[in-house]
């Protein structure tokens, strides 16, 4: 699988974004083998587990030029690399608590020659800062989610849509999400025709701001 599968559902990408999909491959490949932050089975499916998966909230949410945009729990850099390569004006810190998961990010942004992402070491309670959006794959349950980011929503929106957070999820969120009035469920099986993703979706939800 290569990163056609990208360009497949994304084809007005330009030479530079293009260019950045095709390293990320090799990036991955050389930087797995000395420090393990994806699995051996999804290395061979990079571009459909990771990067076609994280890409799905572009299909939801297109960030405007001059947006924040917080990726917590970012382990190698998903959904935040991605997205960085898709939104190339718009601001991405990724944050995760592990540092070697950090410091594989940290060369894969160098090696794409990224410079609109920061990587941080650092629990998401702990760093500082306000954002248009939070995105995030899964980390944890959405009401222990929705408790870490409290008070990182800035409170003025460049979108039409309301800051909030965008989370890539799977299965059955009924019981999990039950008592989020206000929230949008998205499959991904409307933008994605891979087996893969059946079950994955995109959860919306709008957050207050809190100062």
């Amino acid at each position: 699988m290569t990163a056609e599968l990208v360009f497949k559902y994304f084809p007005n990408l330009s030479d530079l974004q293009q260019k950045r999909f095709i390293l990320l491959e090799e990036l991955y490949k050389d930087w797995n083998q000395k420090i393990n932050v994806v699995s051996r089975k999804d290395i061979d499916e990079l571009y459909l587990r990771h990067v076609l998966h994280s890409a799905g909230i572009a299909k939801v949410q297109q960030f405007k030029d001059g947006a924040s945009v917080l990726d917590v729990g970012t382990g190698g850099g998903f959904p935040g690399i991605p997205l960085a390569i898709l939104f190339p004006e718009v601001q991405f810190t990724l944050v995760d608590s592990i540092g070697k998961k950090i410091k594989v990010v940290q060369e894969v942004i160098q090696g794409l020659d990224l410079d609109n992402v920061t990587a941080v070491n650092s629990r998401v309670e702990e760093t500082k800062g306000q954002h248009d959006f939070i995105v995030s794959r899964a980390v944890a349950a959405m009401p222990t989610f929705v408790h870490w980011v409290k008070g990182k929503i800035k409170k003025d929106s460049l979108h039409e849509r309301r800051n909030g957070i965008l989370y890539l999820k799977g299965g059955d969120l009924s019981e999990e999400l039950d008592g989020y009035k206000a929230i949008e469920i998205y499959d991904l099986t409307n933008y994605f025709d891979e087996a893969f993703f059946e079950t994955k979706k995109v959860v919306y939800l709008p957050m207050k701001y809190k100062g």
